[in-house]
C-alpha cells in the first residue's frame, strides 16, 4: 500500500475550503495529474459518485469515486475503486488564521511484483501531485 500525506494553511474559513472541495470540477482544475471526471451523481449523505482518470507518470489510470464521509466544513472521504484501490481525504480544520487542510491518500498499486519495482518512483510521483494540488487549493480559493 502507497500511503502519502500532507498540509498547507490557507488564509479562507474552513467552509470556503470545504465548499471548493466540494465541487468535482475543481479537482480537475488544482490536481495537474487529473485528466477527466464525468458521470456525476449526488449521494444521500450530500457527498458525490463519479468516474476520474488520473495520469500516472505516463500511464492513464481510470477509477471511481464514492464519497463515504462529506462533513461540512471539516471533512471530505472518498472510497476509491478500479485502476488504483484505496481512500483520499481532505482534512480541514480551523486556524486564527483560517484553515489547515491535510489531504492524505492511501491505495494500492495492482500487480504484486510491479507493484514493488515501482513503488518508490509513484509514492515520490504521487507525493509531488499532493504538494502540487494542495499549493494550487491555496492559491485558487486565496485569490477569490
Amino acid at each position: 500500500m502507497v500511503a502519502v500525506s500532507d498540509g498547507i494553511a490557507i488564509d479562507a474559513p474552513p467552509e470556503t475550503v470545504f465548499e471548493y472541495l466540494d465541487e468535482p470540477a475543481n479537482h480537475r482544475t488544482i490536481t495537474p495529474a487529473i485528466t477527466g471526471i464525468s458521470d456525476i451523481e449526488p449521494l444521500d449523505n450530500g457527498g458525490k459518485e463519479l468516474d476520474f482518470t488520473y495520469r500516472m507518470v505516463a500511464v492513464e489510470v481510470e477509477g471511481h469515486l464514492v464519497q463515504t464521509v462529506h462533513e461540512p466544513p471539516t471533512c471530505h472521504r472518498f472510497a476509491m475503486d478500479g485502476g488504483l484501490s484505496g481512500e483520499l481525504t481532505f482534512d480541514i480544520e480551523t486556524t486564527d488564521d483560517g484553515s489547515w487542510v491535510t489531504y492524505t491518500a492511501e491505495y494500492t498499486i495492482p500487480g504484486q511484483v510491479i507493484a514493488k519495482v515501482i513503488e518508490p518512483f509513484v509514492r515520490r510521483y504521487n507525493k509531488g501531485e499532493l504538494e502540487s494540488t494542495l499549493a494550487n487549493l491555496k492559491a485558487k480559493i486565496e485569490a477569490a
